[in-house]
């Protein structure tokens, strides 16, 4: 097989819109043409392809994994809420008002329902109304439960995993006897997160609690994750809502106490979803492609046959033959590339992927029994020996991960400033992006001045643990937090 030009790989990629010259339309080609995910012809819903949807069966594993430890179970509820259920939580309708999509005919004769039913753009008003079938005494709590599955939101404006009007999640709802109890669920699953993001997607993130205008509609606080991408703007990555006694109030979610008084439940839900996988592609990618994290990436090591003829392909079949069961018992998710194109294409489309190593494989490396590695960050090619090879990927993998993260936290560092004006926060977002921390009065006067002013910057944490100096950046006042602002998706 002929070895591909350095030229000839770049042609593979060519019609990859470049970063630097438009971020949106990169972020497209590259999720369409790396085969993550497309639209479905239906406005605004897109489809998951296969290699899409393997990073985000690993993220769910993970977490699955971590909330069932914590004595978390999975439940099934249904798509569709009627309405009456919908408007009990006044404000919770009031914030998903716009976005939520109506079914009001039904069968083959399209006959009117006598009440609308919601597609769901999330699940409190359903399992408030059928949970409290399953408590009565304290003894039932906590009441701890998820559910994977997909949601409706008639999003106006769409974008591939970020915004779609039908997007995967988890939504975890739970109940407790305490409000501190309830308090805790919120910070042990943001703590979840965090690991989710930062071990696993390799992706730093600011967290804290939302703004009073940014928190969740009904709920009395919010948490946040808070990633950057490359382009400046940043990304919520995971949201932890309390609920104090707001939704067990609206649906009469009670409970016999220890006293055998009757009183409400404290709640809680909180999701991430499928703009995840989203997120590692705009936090890790570069012209070529994707670079995806090796602890979710469906293909950790991708090895490419190089040979001209039979005879060759038979050395080289045997040679990888000999060692690759040994990936196989080590977990490393590999793929051995036997399509009839030239290695150079081979490249390319692996990178276009972000498969994080490949290894190059011809006779002269069968005859002196190695590899040739080269990983996606460096494109370094290092000759590795075949014996103990396992491990050595695994070594590299790990390496590699922790590689994507600094990388990460480096562009995350060199981008984040402290200011004090308004004025300052004015001119810096019409220059650049990242975060810049201010100190804030808590008054939302202050907060939709600054969002209006600074074309479109939002409150996106505020910072619990360090104390706000000086006066609000917008009216001079007395600072009550330090909080983190920048322009989102």
């Amino acid at each position: 097989m002929k070895e591909t030009t350095i030229e000839e790989q770049q042609d593979f990629v060519k019609d990859i819109t470049k970063m630097s010259d438009d971020f949106d339309r990169w972020y497209t080609d590259v999720v369409r043409k790396a085969e993550m995910a497309d639209w479905s012809g239906v406005r605004g819903m897109m489809v998951v392809r296969p290699y899409g949807w393997a990073m985000w069966e690993n993220i769910t594993r993970a977490f699955d994994d971590m909330i069932k430890e914590s004595g978390h179970e999975n439940w099934a509820f249904p798509l569709l809420i009627p309405q009456e259920l919908l408007v009990k939580e006044a404000a919770h309708i009031e914030g998903f008002g716009p976005e939520v999509a109506w079914v009001t005919k039904a069968g083959a004769a399209m006959e009117e329902l006598e009440e609308p039913l919601a597609v769901r753009p999330t699940s409190e008003t359903i399992i408030g109304h059928l949970i409290r079938r399953y408590i009565q005494s304290h003894r039932d709590l906590p009441k701890l439960t998820n559910q994977w599955n997909s949601v409706v939101r008639w999003e106006m404006r769409s974008r591939l995993f970020l915004r779609s009007r039908e997007f995967w999640w988890q939504e975890g709802h739970t109940f407790h006897a305490s409000a501190q109890e309830a308090i805790d669920e919120a910070e042990l699953i943001l703590g979840y997160y965090r690991s989710i993001a930062e071990d696993w997607l390799a992706v730093p993130v600011f967290s804290g609690k939302k703004s009073r205008a940014e928190t969740f509609p009904g709920a009395e606080h919010t948490l946040t994750l808070e990633g950057l991408m490359r382009d400046g703007m940043a990304l919520q990555m995971g949201t932890s809502h309390y609920f104090g006694q707001n939704f067990a109030r609206a649906y009469d979610i009670s409970f016999s106490n220890k006293d055998n008084e009757k009183e409400l439940c404290y709640s809680t839900s909180w999701g991430i979803s499928t703009r995840l996988v989203g997120a590692l592609v705009m936090a890790h990618g570069d012209d070529s492609g994707l670079v995806v994290p090796p602890r979710v990436a469906p293909i950790q090591v991708v090895i490419v046959p190089i040979y001209r003829d039979a005879d060759g392909r038979a050395k080289v079949e045997a040679f990888i033959g000999g060692w690759t069961p040994e990936l196989k018992a080590a977990g490393i998710r590999h793929r051995v590339d036997w399509r009839d194109e030239r290695p150079g294409d081979k490249y390319a489309h692996w990178e276009l992927k972000g498969v994080p190593l490949r290894l190059n494989v011809g006779a002269r490396d069968a005859d002196a029994a190695q590899v040739e590695m080269v990983d996606r960050l460096s494109r370094q090619r290092v000759s590795v020996p075949v014996s103990g090879i396992a491990q050595r990927l695994r070594d590299e993998l790990d390496a590699f991960q922790k590689k994507l993260f600094d990388r990460a936290h480096e562009f995350r560092k060199e981008n984040t400033y402290e200011l004090s004006t308004l004025d300052e926060v004015v001119a810096h977002f019409k220059e650049r992006g990242g975060f810049v921390w201010v100190p804030w009065s808590g008054d939302a006067e202050c907060e939709e001045r600054a969002k209006a002013e600074a074309g479109g910057v939002t409150i996106r944490t505020l910072d619990d643990e360090e104390k706000p100096s000086g006066e609000c950046f917008v009216c001079g006042k007395p600072a009550k937090h330090r909080v983190s602002l920048a322009k989102a998706y």
